[in-house]
């Protein structure tokens, strides 16, 4: 195996597969987030209502946690290469509709709510088929490193599309702004005619199984599987009482720090910068020996950070211990993700994407509803800091498996089967 480090980046750029694959998602990634700028601006434009901001980012984000079980079956069914070209081009379909109705000032408030909806459902179905491709694309050995360049392509597009939606609406206007994620998605669907997969992506699936026995097996697959099960509980616990604090960031800077706005965008700044550099140390690792360790010592990392962040009034001490969780943050989900990938088997992949997808965008909502409804009656600190206690329990939990869940989770199935 080559030397980890700076190297392993490079070596996984090389592939041709991945390296344009991820061109092609960058580019699509960027223009996601350009449309939900572009679409909460238009929203409030049409509305001037905050239970209508609400509401669409409801409609873009729900659809995933209930068809999250059926999209990770199907997935499984599917050419996966064909499904995310399949989705993608629909949901360029349905953003061109949006740019249309925008520039002849059709749009209203009900129908870009019906279209954000449709695009939430077509997304939901895309989700597990995109994270499941990336072992297609570059092997056992480069997986750690192609999914923390993943989170990489993630965070820059987070960072970088709505930095130039902002500028671009304020000079274009809001239909224009929206013609660059149609240009966007095109473009990773062109990129993806030139991505072949590794032959680890095919799947037999029984001509007699019905998707309601698939979704059934996925479920009793993760929870009789020794790792995948304690992994998918570590990352609910941590999703709903660890994250959620990101959600109520506004009140901490405005009540608890006294910076207003701008105390919110620098905590959101360096709550990305930590993210970023979490990405970054783990697109230099090779192979997955040792990596749950590191998810457990994370999620131990960013229960004292919480705890940290929500004890103190002192702003800059406050900077500090977001970098920190944006660290822990990006290391458990990519961590997570990479060892769902490792330990699975390929005719599970798709369910078990589904279900870390629906868990890690459906959970934080959860959690920061109850975190925020806690908050009315006892401020905004001592939820914060008993979530974060119970995240410490988690820890404390999974330790004490430590051993179990490595070899269950740093190995791949059929390497198990040679041995036996």
């Amino acid at each position: 195996m080559a030397e980890p480090g700076s190297s392993a980046i490079f070596r996984t750029l090389q592939i041709p597969n991945f390296r344009n694959y991820m061109a092609g998602n960058l580019a699509s990634q960027a223009g996601m987030w350009v449309q939900r700028i572009a679409v909460g601006w238009l929203t409030w434009e049409l509305t001037k209502s905050p239970t209508w901001l609400g509401a669409m980012a409801m409609a873009d984000f729900f659809p995933n946690v209930i068809m999250a079980p059926l999209a990770g079956a199907l997935a499984d069914r599917m050419d996966r290469l064909k499904a995310v070209r399949l989705y993608v081009t629909i949901s360029a379909i349905i953003s061109s509709v949006i740019v249309w109705l925008t520039v002849t000032d059709q749009i209203t408030a009900y129908s870009l709510f019906a279209l954000v909806l449709m695009n939430g459902v077509v997304m939901s179905f895309n989700y597990p088929v995109r994270l499941s491709l990336i072992q297609s694309l570059v092997g056992r050995e480069a997986l750690t490193s192609a999914v923390s360049i993943s989170a990489i392509v993630f965070n820059i597009a987070r960072i970088g599309g709505p930095a130039l939606a902002g500028p671009a609406i304020a000079i274009w206007g809001v239909g224009p702004v929206l013609t660059f994620t149609v240009v966007a998605d095109f473009v990773f669907v062109f990129t993806l005619y030139k991505v072949q997969l590794l032959n680890t992506a095919g799947k037999k699936v029984k001509e007699a199984t019905t998707l309601g026995t698939e979704i059934m097996d996925g479920f009793r697959y993760a929870f009789n599987h020794p790792g995948i099960g304690p992994l998918l509980i570590i990352l609910v616990m941590m999703a709903i009482f660890g994250r959620p604090f990101i959600e109520l960031l506004p009140g901490f800077a405005d009540k608890i720090f006294g910076r207003g706005v701008d105390g919110f965008a620098w905590l959101t700044s360096i709550l990305g910068v930590g993210s970023f550099i979490g990405s970054i140390s783990l697109a230099k690792r090779d192979g997955v020996t040792g990596l749950t360790r590191i998810l457990i010592l994370n999620t131990l990392i960013l229960s004292i950070a919480v705890i940290g962040f929500a004890s103190t009034d002192n702003f800059w001490i406050a900077m500090l211990f977001t970098l920190a969780v944006g660290y822990a943050i990006v290391a458990i989900g990519v961590i997570e993700q990479t060892l769902i990938q490792v330990a699975v088997d390929d005719s599970m992949r798709g369910r078990m994407l589904s279900f870390y997808t629906l868990i890690a965008r459906g959970c934080p909502s959860l959690g920061a509803l109850l975190m925020g409804w806690l908050s009315s009656f006892y401020g905004l600190q001592p939820p914060i800091i008993g979530g974060a206690i119970i995240c410490i329990g988690v820890w404390a939990w999974s330790r004490r498996r430590l051993k179990m869940l490595e070899s269950s989770l740093e190995s791949f199935p059929e390497d198990g089967k040679a041995n036996q």
